[in-house]
């Protein structure tokens, strides 16, 4: 008896992966492509970074807020997160401030805009930390 795989299955098949790929992106791991030169020398323009989303808590992609936060950034951490003005940036955390909020600066002071600009930056604005770096 020959085994074969029915056009429904296969699109079961497909679907599942999907679905298990997509909560993998938004749970668990992100890959992010670098733009600009803040991060010079240690991160060049075009890289692309694995973010892992739950190093710090657990956070939903719609929410503002962390549902579990279970570490803090550690000074020289590279971290993804969200600026100010909503942008996506990648710095070196410098430091925790007293009020749950960090410093982000970029590697290369001369062409980085980060907390020397716009301030410290909320710890729930993380989106996660870049391996590797």
């Amino acid at each position: 008896m020959e085994h074969t795989v029915t056009e429904r299955g296969a699109g079961r098949a497909i679907l599942a992966a999907f679905s298990i790929a997509l909560m993998i992106k938004l749970f668990i791991f992100d890959f992010v492509i670098t733009e600009g030169q803040s991060m010079l020398p240690a991160i060049q323009p075009g890289t692309v970074l694995m973010v892992d989303r739950r190093y710090y808590g657990l956070r939903f992609p719609w929410s503002e807020r962390y549902l579990f936060f279970w570490a803090m950034p550690k000074k020289g951490d590279v971290v993804i997160f969200y600026t100010p003005m909503g942008d996506i940036a990648v710095k070196r955390c410098a430091g925790i401030t007293a009020d749950d909020k960090f410093i982000a600066l970029g590697d290369n002071s001369l062409q980085s805009y980060d907390s020397r600009s716009y301030g410290p930056i909320p710890i729930h604005n993380i989106i996660g930390k870049v391996l590797g770096n």
